[in-house]
């Protein structure tokens, strides 16, 4: 009887279907681990940062950077330029969610920012052009300086670093912009992403769902969590930030009054 040396077409079938089957079972889950690599780099980045602010903080007697409205001109008083010192990778720059800039192909919401297109003047204290880019903002209220751009009080800024409840003070965080002036009356935006100038450059810059509608913050006892988008209401930005959300027109937020793009993510 002559033997068979091959598979039957049935056969064929039967083990590409099974691989199929695999594929779907399988990419998924291999997605899902993807996603939580870019989660885990992105803390780890984070984390890069605690280091420089703390050192930073340590060597000017826990008083944080003056910030970006000393000079907008050269950024010489930004955290971008001020922690260049404290670290010798701008790769931390970037969440690898959002590492392209509009010019290299980045879309809404997951775009780094570029200060060169985006302030007055090109920051010539910034000569290494990655140092330009990024995709974590500072909480502006943290600086320590008297100047103010808008309507916002320079009596609420932390200024110095030790702060009672200090875990619940944001520092840096995911970001639409290298800063975030966030007011307790800033409503969260319509659709995902519109963060640029709207109300004074505060919540909608942070609110963006980058991670599974979440996002990554570093806060002033230097350490780094995933906070939810809704829960970012509930943080202390500034001194006299009020957390019972009065963004509402009723002084409470109904599940309802999140945007349609917001409702399915967890409330705190």
């Amino acid at each position: 009887m002559r033997r068979r040396n091959g598979f039957t077409l049935i056969e064929l079938l039967v083990v590409i279907a099974i691989i199929a089957l695999l594929m779907a079972i399988l990419m998924p889950a291999l997605q899902r681990v993807k996603e939580q690599a870019k989660e885990v780099v992105c803390k780890s980045h984070l984390h890069q940062w605690s280091v420089c602010f703390a050192m930073y903080t340590s060597d000017y007697d826990g008083r944080f950077m003056p910030g970006i409205d000393e000079d907008w001109a050269t950024g010489r008083y930004s955290w971008i330029y001020t922690l260049i010192p404290y670290h010798n990778d701008p790769v931390i720059r970037l969440c690898l969610k959002a590492r392209h800039t509009v010019d290299e192909g980045g879309r809404m919401p997951w775009v780094a920012w570029d200060v060169s297109k985006t302030n007055p003047s090109d920051f010539s204290y910034l000569k290494e052009p990655l140092y330009k880019i990024g995709s974590y903002g500072l909480n502006w209220w943290v600086n320590d300086s008297d100047l103010v751009v808008g309507a916002h009080d320079a009596k609420n800024k932390w200024r110095r670093s030790g702060q009672k409840n200090s875990s619940m003070i944001p520092v840096l965080m995911d970001c639409g912009f290298m800063l975030v002036r966030p007011e307790p009356s800033d409503p969260p935006p319509d659709q995902d992403g519109e963060f640029l100038w709207a109300f004074g450059g505060g919540m909608r810059r942070v609110c963006t769902n980058r991670h599974n509608g979440e996002v990554n913050i570093l806060f002033m006892d230097w350490s780094t969590r995933k906070v939810g988008l809704k829960e970012l209401w509930t943080l202390n930005w500034h001194r006299s930030f009020d957390t019972r959300n009065p963004w509402s027109p009723a002084g409470f937020v109904q599940p309802s009054d999140w945007p349609q793009w917001m409702r399915k993510f967890k409330d705190y």
